[in-house]
Parts: structure tokens; C-alpha cells; sequence
């Protein structure tokens, strides 16, 4: 496994790659960077996303998680830039609960390349598993114009 780390308006990002697919973005650093082309390629598209100049990231993934994990990585990766869905709105089209769906955005293993801080509770934010909380998922909210009322 290689891993590299980049500096971002919500911290230290870590990127992992295991053959050939981004398996794990986490904040903080887990050891020396190992640089591969596609980890290269995660970090300058993370950059371009926190600059203002990339909207979708487009890099082969392989998110951890069982059947219904995937569904919802699916449904996560649907939700369009500066767009949120509620835990119940997703909860719906997987024939399901909202909280399965929350502890299935809790456990993604990609943050902000699989996009769960779009994700929001009926009645407000609703979680972030993420380092910073909802401090973060407010700063990536309003970073993508996506929850009007925090701007």
C-alpha cells in the first residue's frame, strides 16, 4: 500500500492506494509518503477541488464495506457538487432506514472523494465522522455552496 499526504483548508489529508485504486482518505499522517502516479494524480485533483477548479474527482475507487455500504458509496457519489441529500431521502431509494444509511456514511472510508459530508439529517447536519467533526462538514458545505443558510 502507498500513501501521501496533502495540506487542505480542512487539514493534513492522507490518500491510500492499493492496486491501482484510492482505498482510504484520512486526516493526519500515517508514515513516509510513497509516491504513485495515481496518488499524485488523487492529491493535484484533491488541490484542484479546494481551489475552486474541480467540481467531480474522477479516480478509479475501492471503498472498503459490505453490499449495503456499497449501495450507499453509490448514492453518495451521485449527489452532484453544491448539492445535499437527506439520510432519509437515501434511506428511500435503498428501501431502508435513515440510520443505517448514517452509519454507512460514518464508516466511508473515502471522505470528500465519496462525498458524505452532502449528506444531512431531515431536521440539520446530522454527523461527521470525519477529523473536526462538523466544524469540517460545515467548511466543506459551504466551500461547495451547498447549504445556503451557512453562507
Amino acid at each position: 500500500m502507498a500513501a501521501m499526504h496533502i495540506e487542505t483548508p480542512v487539514g493534513t489529508l492522507e490518500v491510500e492506494e492499493r492496486d491501482g485504486a484510492i482505498v482510504r482518505l484520512g486526516w493526519g499522517r500515517g508514515g513516509e509518503p510513497v509516491a504513485t502516479p495515481l496518488l499524485e494524480e488523487a492529491l493535484r485533483q484533491i488541490g484542484a477541488y479546494f481551489a475552486g477548479t474541480l467540481r467531480d474527482f474522477d479516480l478509479p475507487l475501492a471503498p472498503a464495506g459490505n453490499a449495503f455500504q456499497q449501495a450507499v458509496h453509490r448514492e453518495m457519489l451521485a449527489i452532484p457538487y453544491g448539492s445535499t441529500r437527506s439520510y432519509g431521502e437515501i434511506a428511500e431509494r435503498l428501501s431502508t432506514y435513515g440510520q443505517p444509511v448514517g452509519q454507512a456514511c460514518g464508516a466511508n472510508p473515502i471522505p470528500l472523494i465519496i462525498p458524505c459530508h452532502r449528506v444531512l439529517s431531515a431536521t440539520g447536519l446530522g454527523g461527521y465522522s470525519g477529523a473536526g467533526g462538523l466544524d469540517t462538514k460545515i467548511a466543506l458545505l459551504k466551500h461547495e455552496g451547498g447549504f445556503p443558510f451557512l453562507l
